[in-house]
């Protein structure tokens, strides 16, 4: 039996989210005051239930029951006497939640403390920190479509897989700024660009061509031999430290060529290696929008 920790930011998409688990056959509960986690896995394992991913949302809706440092505690010990717990960390950008809030005209759950909403988005973001940091997983909502999530969240429920250390590869674009859940950031900006290839420039690093062009020169190979040679290295002693998370980004100018690619080739490696892994291409759809619009402008015209 499987526990999966629902948590992050309000307007993030928690509640979209145990909607999809719970279509995919997975028991939910939300909104389940923390000190009550412990019992309530305690009574699932003594009950003989037939569902094998039990998922509970547990956040700032608690208000004073809840605590973010009192929680991911809870976890660690759970977990230590034998319960199989992940924590998933949902969450977008100020602006997005912002935009979110104001279209749904619901309040935040800070309101009630005295807080205006962008200072409860902020409150709200100092007071998750700790669980931020120690989930398994982290999802950011910001440019995600709702299938992409329903996805992500399906090879979580049926993942078998029993590793500790979930690894994260991120790939995005400088131009947009560095995500701050990286843990390790390689910046590929020194490969030869694609983006001035006319032919390859409305690629992406998913497209054969763009992949066959970034992968195919001497200073890629033997950067992503320096590279998985580090990560074969790090990838054991990270999990001897006890991280249970590991997320990799990978940046290029604007997201969506060099990076893509190299960060499908690492996570190809990786999982030929046995690791359990995920892909996000955090910039690429934005770059690819902003071709599109840039391509319709000049077709029209001064």
């Amino acid at each position: 039996m499987r526990f999966l920790i629902v948590t992050g930011m309000s307007g993030a998409g928690k509640t979209v989210a145990i909607r999809h688990l719970e279509d995919m056959g997975a028991l939910c509960v939300d909104n389940l005051p923390p000190m009550m986690l412990v019992p309530f896995m305690e009574a699932c394992q003594n009950t003989n239930m037939q569902h094998k991913v039990i998922a509970i949302a547990a956040d700032i809706r608690s208000g004073e029951f809840f605590d973010a440092k009192a929680v991911t505690k809870m976890i660690d010990e759970a977990r230590l006497v034998g319960f199989h717990i992940e924590t998933l960390f949902i969450e977008a950008n100020d602006t997005v939640l912002l935009n979110r809030y104001k279209e749904s005209r619901r309040e935040h759950p800070l309101n009630s403390e005295g807080y205006g909403l962008e200072d409860a988005i902020r409150e709200e973001r100092i007071r998750l920190q700790p669980l931020r940091e120690t989930a398994n997983l982290l999802v950011d909502t910001s440019t995600m479509r709702p299938a992409t999530l329903k996805k992500r969240l399906g090879e979580l429920v049926q993942s078998d897989d029993s590793s500790p250390l979930r690894i994260e590869i991120l790939s995005f674009g400088f131009k947009r700024g560095i995500p701050r859940e990286g843990d390790l950031v390689f910046d590929v900006r020194f490969l030869p660009n694609p983006f001035y290839i006319p032919e390859l420039c409305s690629h992406t690093g998913l497209d054969q061509d763009v992949k066959d062009f970034v992968l195919g020169h001497p200073v890629t190979e033997e950067f992503l031999q320096k590279a998985m040679d580090m990560l074969t290295f790090l990838i054991p002693h990270y999990v001897t430290e006890g991280k249970h998370r590991l997320v990799i980004a990978v940046g290029c100018t604007g997201g969506a060529h060099r990076s893509v690619a190299i960060a499908e080739y690492i996570a190809a490696t990786l999982r030929q290696q046995g690791q359990k892994v995920n892909v996000n291409h955090r910039d690429m759809a934005m770059e690819q929008a902003h071709w599109a619009t840039k391509s319709e402008y000049e077709k029209s015209g001064p």
